[in-house]
């Protein structure tokens, strides 16, 4: 029963990080078996790689859009990865879907302004983690270029 829930464990940090599962398996014995230590180092080394990613070229990606509901609000996200194949992932379009839904709740003058907004999903999160949490699990550097919310009657 131990070893099915330390399977468990691995997979669930796995997810949870994007970290490799021997270094998942390594943190977890670092601390104990401790699972919400274990989280925080790994979550912590995966936003030093984003740091380090964060000079790198973003020349493909995804232009995402939303439209609310009632057909009055509408968002446009330019969401840019370093290739064609990071930008077809589920992770990253999953991303640029959860940045278009944000624009269109909270709006944001620039990419700059987003960044520093509470996700609406998860206000204990800062939108500028949730980009970084991705980068950790892609490994490719991510970049959120025009913003644009149109709300009806709206005047600029």
């Amino acid at each position: 029963m131990e070893k099915k829930l330390k399977v468990e464990t691995l997979k669930r940090l796995r997810t949870a990080t994007g970290a490799p599962i021997m270094r998942v398996k390594k943190v977890l014995d670092e601390v104990g078996g401790d699972e919400k230590k274990a989280e925080k180092i790994l979550k912590k080394e995966g936003f030093e790689k984003a740091a380090k990613r964060a000079g790198r070229a973003t020349k493909a990606g995804i232009v995402q859009t939303y439209t609310h509901h009632s057909g009055k609000i509408a968002s446009v996200v330019e969401v840019f990865s370093e290739t064609d194949f990071v930008a077809k992932n589920e992770l990253f379009v999953e991303l640029a879907h959860n940045l278009s839904l944000q624009m269109a709740s909270m709006g944001a003058k620039d990419a700059k302004e987003l960044m520093k907004q509470d996700f609406v999903k998860d206000p204990g999160k800062k939108i500028e983690n949730l980009v970084k949490e991705v980068i950790a699990k892609t490994g490719e550097n991510i970049q959120i270029g025009r913003v644009f919310r149109f709300e009806l009657g709206e005047k600029e």
